[in-house]
């Protein structure tokens, strides 16, 4: 093993959050910000660039910052890493509502391809960088553009995603079809493209967007019920105007809302 061994437990059902245990001197690295807890006896420090163990030297580090900038991320990485003599936890907990994923990388050829925003944490020694997306369609109209997480290493993972989270195994030549925001990762073997929703009323009045994802196995493929960017359309179209009340609760509110008047 290059990635260091750590132990977690999950708690939680619709607002997880994943506590690892760290022996003396392993390290854990996190999304900046997303730390719920610690134990004392842990020192945190920010890392400049992805926090793999190879990337070395100062060459190293900026491509590695370069790689989450790229991915939308921030520039810097926090490492956990427990300086006591005994086990200590420390806990991450997700941003919005969803749940969490863990994966062991050395059980999935030591590569796991996810959205952009979907990495949490992971044993010192994983890499996150970025996988380009070579086909052209898929890069312009696959709701993650271009550019999509890399995870590599053979130590454990952990990915969020948004509502309930369903796992399918496609065999070889099989194919999946879902929306292009549901996706929330895939093994290096899956096959990604993009096609267009077949006739022009669907595409334009179904409500279901343009495209669609097409996945084709062999691998593994994890599908998330909730999308963040669908959650948050919602909430804003539900929003109210000019600062005022949307008045949900009663029909009055609904018709003050129609004339405009005040309450």
């Amino acid at each position: 093993m290059n990635n260091h061994e750590i132990d977690f437990k999950l708690y939680g059902d619709d607002m997880q959050f994943v506590e690892v245990e760290l022996d003396p001197q392993e390290t854990v690295i996190a999304e900046a910000g997303s730390l719920m807890m610690m134990d004392d006896s842990i020192r945190m420090e920010t890392i400049f660039g992805d926090g793999a163990a190879s990337s070395g030297g100062l060459m190293g580090k900026l491509l590695g910052a370069g790689k989450r900038v790229l991915t939308g991320e921030s520039l810097f990485m926090t490492a956990f890493t427990n300086e006591g003599s005994g086990k200590k936890h420390v806990s991450f907990a997700s941003p919005y509502p969803g749940k969490i994923i863990p994966l062991d990388l050395s059980t999935i050829d030591g590569k796991l391809i996810c959205q952009k925003d979907a990495f949490l944490a992971a044993a010192k020694g994983v890499s996150i960088g970025i996988e380009f997306q070579r086909k052209i369609g898929a890069g312009f109209f696959g709701g993650e553009g271009f550019i999509m997480q890399k995870l590599e290493g053979d130590g454990m993972a952990f990915v969020h995603a948004g509502g309930t989270i369903h796992k399918r195994e496609l065999a070889p030549g099989e194919m999946l079809r879902l929306d292009t925001g549901c996706l929330v990762a895939m093994t290096g073997g899956i096959d990604y493209n993009i096609e267009m929703v077949g006739g022009i009323k669907t595409a334009m009045f179904g409500g279901e967007g343009l495209f669609l994802a097409t996945l084709r196995g062999p691998g593994t493929v994890w599908v998330q019920s909730l999308p963040f960017s669908r959650l948050a359309s919602r909430v804003f179209s539900a929003m109210p105007r000019n600062g005022g009340s949307k008045g949900e609760g009663s029909a009055a509110g609904g018709l003050f809302d129609i004339l405009g008047g005040d309450r």
